[in-house]
């Protein structure tokens, strides 16, 4: 039986690959023989230690630091990750962060501006950064990790961060019908509460807690289990999806 997970001799890069979901899913990918470009901002310790992870593995993985809200930046990250591992098959969109929790009367137009540059306009840059070799190849796979904020409005104080993802989503749509007729499959994840240094930093453990007692599988999730559902988005298994947002919460979003 073929096994459409496989992704033997494919060019992944992935964005703010140093820690959580990111991480996760570049070690995941090389997992399925993928062969990853794991960016960072400022975490180099957390991306070479997960580079470190994949070829201790008998993987094969570079570290690329780039600022994801720059063009200029982005522009040298593709290049670099093209020249030396080969053209980009899957590009994982996951670089993003609250920065930091304000309700609306505290929020600044330039803390505004940073989050929504973080969260969508990198995905843009990156998207846009990538189409071209996929449209000549009429092949390649866009995935981006959005959030259950997006859907909900998100806990107090992060309309700024909610506001980016749930234009990740509505991005992921529009770049979906665009590029489809091209061979290049968009979709995108949309995980919930899962427990990576975001929560640690955000959320309390009282809030952890009260999170886990409202999700009916009763828990938090691993950054692993939204790096598989990544997995499968770049493989063969999901060939006719394009456009959809996966939600990965345990059921505390069900449409």
């Amino acid at each position: 039986m073929q096994n459409l997970i496989d992704l033997t001799r494919k060019v992944a890069l992935v964005t703010g690959a140093g820690s959580g979901i990111g991480r996760a899913t570049a070690v995941t990918l090389a997992a399925q023989g993928t062969t990853v470009a794991l960016n960072y901002h400022r975490n180099e310790v957390g991306a070479a230690a997960a580079q470190q992870e994949i070829l201790k593995a008998g993987g094969r993985a570079i570290i690329v630091q780039a600022d994801v809200t720059k063009a200029s930046e982005v522009r040298a990250l593709v290049e670099r990750t093209v020249a030396e591992l080969g053209p980009i098959d899957i590009l994982v969109n996951n670089a993003g962060s609250l920065v930091e929790r304000l309700r609306l009367l505290e929020l600044t137009e330039e803390r505004w501006d940073e989050v929504i540059n973080l969260n969508l306009k990198s995905a843009f840059l990156c998207a846009q950064a990538v189409a071209a070799a996929m449209i000549e190849r009429k092949s390649g796979v866009i995935i981006n990790v959005t959030s259950i904020a997006g859907r909900n409005g998100g806990a107090l104080g992060s309309i700024h961060y909610s506001t980016a993802k749930g234009g990740m989503i509505t991005f992921t749509k529009g770049l979906a019908k665009e590029l489809a007729p091209h061979g290049i499959r968009v979709n995108a994840v949309s995980p919930g509460v899962i427990a990576t240094p975001f929560h640690e930093q955000f959320s309390t453990p009282e809030a952890m807690k009260n999170y886990a007692a409202a999700i009916p599988l009763g828990r938090v999730g691993r950054p692993d289990e939204v790096a598989q559902t990544i997995v499968y988005l770049a493989s063969n298994a999901a060939s006719y999806l394009a456009g959809e947002t996966i939600e990965i919460n345990g059921g505390l979003l069900m449409d």
